[in-house]
């Protein structure tokens, strides 16, 4: 048994000291088979560097764009008041019923005016009277049986009646609620029987016939605008597509400080009466139109210190471009020099391409 180890560790020995001593001559020859290998492990991520990218393009033709500004306002009504009375005293009568339809001059309430009632007729007697002494003066004067400083007195009297009589119909009028324009009028506040005050409420009333859109933009549109200027508006609730149009009719002449916009009413018919006062509208105005431009998204451009740039499809491969652009939309920014019509825009792997980097379009979408 050790004979057979010291033969086995003489073996191991031997071959040991000739690894040394051959390694040398031998070494050129081994680095020359792993630099060998080497290369041929590293032949596939290279082939795999040189696969081609599938993209997205985009046809450049022709198209259409239109400068939009986005806002939001208010439906407000043609006229509003809250209805009271000039004078104060006991409502002795109500004539109109809640949320219907009233026409300018129509009475509706009135207060208590006997006494009112009682001086005028009292004054219309004392007029009666007034001009028959009048008329018997003047037939004295005209036969010279009177001064005319005493005809001038009763004529002084009659006049003065007369304004008396015309200063309790004024009263009376007072003790009467008419509708100062045709409307809708609201909810009352008061019943027959209750005392009402100047100050106090007795209903609103409201003209939404036609009706009013306040809304406001940035000041620096502010000069772009001017009456008559259109525009369409949606209301939240209604359906989506339904765009109504009108448009402005008024300026605020100061523009807001802290918001640094100006606010703007512009005006609808409203005909039917489908829009009422309060509701919440979304405004579009268009500006400016532009026609037969070029128009791309905007998430194929790129931002770069020296300017902007975009890719296109040139004979399989990517092409990178610089750009000046124009127009901006929400989804879309014209480009008014860099780009042609014809050209194959890329959309899609942005941040992978590179100049004269192979690419496959996987599709064309045609810019309507």
């Amino acid at each position: 048994m050790n004979k057979r180890f010291r033969i086995v560790i003489t073996i191991l020995l031997v071959v040991f000291l000739g690894g040394i001593i051959l390694y040398p001559k031998y070494k050129p020859f081994l680095a020359k088979k792993m630099k060998v290998q080497g290369s041929s492990q590293a032949g596939p991520p290279l082939r795999q560097q040189q696969q081609k990218l599938n993209v997205v393009g985009y046809l450049i033709v022709p198209s259409q764009m239109s400068e939009l500004i986005n806002s939001t306002g208010t439906l407000r009504p043609d006229e509003e008041v809250d209805l009271s009375f000039e004078t104060s005293g006991k409502i002795v009568k109500i004539n109109f019923i809640e949320g219907t339809s009233v026409k300018k001059g129509d009475l509706l309430a009135k207060m208590n005016d006997r006494p009112l009632q009682a001086q005028l007729e009292k004054a219309t007697v004392q007029l009666k009277m007034a001009e028959a002494k009048e008329f018997r003066q003047r037939s004295l004067l005209d036969r010279d049986a009177i001064s005319q400083e005493s005809y001038d007195q009763i004529q002084t009297d009659v006049q003065s009646i007369k304004a008396d009589i015309n200063l309790i119909k004024a009263r009376i009028s007072e003790t009467e609620l008419r509708a100062p324009f045709d409307g809708y009028i609201g909810l009352r506040y008061l019943s027959e029987g209750s005392y009402a005050t100047s100050s106090t409420k007795i209903a609103k009333l409201v003209k939404s016939i036609p009706i009013k859109i306040e809304f406001s933009i940035s000041e620096k549109y502010a000069s772009q605008l001017s009456v008559g200027y259109p525009i369409t508006f949606s209301i939240v609730g209604i359906e989506s597509d339904k765009i109504y149009n009108a448009s402005v009719y008024a300026f605020d002449p100061r523009i807001d400080v802290p918001t640094r916009s100006i606010s703007l009413r512009a005006l609808y018919p409203n005909t039917d009466g489908e829009l009422k006062p309060g509701r919440y509208a979304g405004i579009t105005l268009e500006l400016s139109k532009i026609s037969n431009t070029i128009s791309v998204p905007t998430e194929a451009l790129i931002p770069e210190m020296e300017g902007e740039k975009v890719f296109v499809y040139r004979r399989g491969k990517a092409d990178y471009i610089n750009v000046t652009t124009g127009l901006r939309t929400e989804s879309m920014i014209q480009i008014t020099s860099g780009l042609k019509f014809g050209d194959t825009l890329l959309t899609t792997g942005i941040m992978q391409l590179r100049q004269n980097l192979p690419v496959v379009l996987d599709t064309v979408i045609l810019n309507k």
